[in-house]
């Protein structure tokens, strides 16, 4: 259940930053008329993402009748989740210090053309985040059917990334949105090395990849499956104790070299020299750390 809070957690953080960065806007901008637009946007991209998760497993418990059809519909949805996974979190890494310049600019743009304009800009910065959130969570969940608790975790992250996301923009709490953003991406990598694992066993299971039965190793003795840390470890990182080999080769060739690539040191591009012909200088401020700019870059500011 851990893993599925950590996905509500994560990706309800990014789009509270998203709308509070508008609604900051538009409140310093005085254009307080635009904020109705704004929260409809939002509350159409919700409910577009409930139905999209319900459309998922609705796909999956009803439409597809056989046995093999449902696994190949898992495994699939598997892939895509990691693919979003990954993408999601080196966007994020990467766009943290400019993602409040940016929606400023296209609300500025969507203000100079009218509320649909407004409502659609809201609209499409909460959607990206919904999706995600209803196609990771369903991969995540499987294997959990009839248990509400991954569901009450998804809900409990997300309902914890909107308190946050208010203490945030009432400036009553300051977190480094950097770190944060680092260690919940590198948690969020392992979980989706658990997912990727789980499709590669929904392929074998469909049989469109061997080597269903050829184990890796088997530590059952060990890690008795009925234990409470066992059940913790297959939770949150599809941790199992007698994977397959391909299974166990998956995890290992994606969350080695992502793990890497995601905490390895960001390169700073070199300041530009100053012209001869400059007689004041300009000097910009900058945080002590990436944590410190992407705070400052997500966190709306007061007049």
């Amino acid at each position: 259940m851990f893993a599925t809070y950590l996905i509500g957690l994560r990706e309800g953080l990014e789009a509270t930053l998203v709308v509070s960065i508008l609604v900051a806007f538009l409140v310093k901008s005085q254009r307080r008329d635009r904020l109705p637009q704004v929260w409809a946007g939002v509350g159409l991209a919700v409910a577009l993402s409930v139905l999209f998760g319900w459309l998922i497993e609705y796909t999956s418990t009803s439409l597809l009748s056989r046995y093999e059809d449902r696994e190949l519909f898992e495994a699939i949805t598997s892939v895509a989740a990691v693919l979003f996974v990954t993408w999601m979190i080196f966007w994020m890494r990467r766009a943290a210090r400019s993602i409040a310049g940016e929606l400023r600019g296209k609300l500025t743009e969507a203000l100079a053309v009218g509320s649909l304009a407004v409502a659609g800009m809201a609209f499409l910065a909460v959607i990206r985040e919904g999706l995600e959130t209803a196609l990771i969570f369903y991969s995540a969940a499987q294997g959990a059917a009839g248990d509400s608790g991954p569901l009450l975790a998804l809900i409990g992250g997300v309902v914890t990334a909107v308190v946050l996301g208010v203490l945030l923009y009432a400036s009553a709490l300051r977190i480094n949105l950097g770190k944060f953003f680092t260690w919940t991406g590198a948690l969020l990598i392992l979980v989706a090395a658990g997912i990727l694992k789980y499709g590669v066993h929904d392929f074998q299971e469909a049989g469109v990849l061997p080597g269903l039965n050829d184990l890796a190793f088997d530590i059952t003795s060990t890690l008795d499956p009925s234990t409470w840390y066992a059940a913790l470890l297959a939770g949150m990182f599809n941790v199992t104790p007698a994977p397959s080999v391909l299974e166990t080769i998956a995890w290992v060739v994606y969350a080695v070299p992502v793990l890497l690539l995601f905490l390895r040191p960001a390169r700073r591009k070199p300041a530009p020299a100053p012209a001869a012909t400059e007689t004041t200088t300009t000097v910009t401020e900058r945080g002590a750390d990436t944590g410190t700019e992407a705070e400052a870059a997500s966190t709306p500011q007061r007049a």
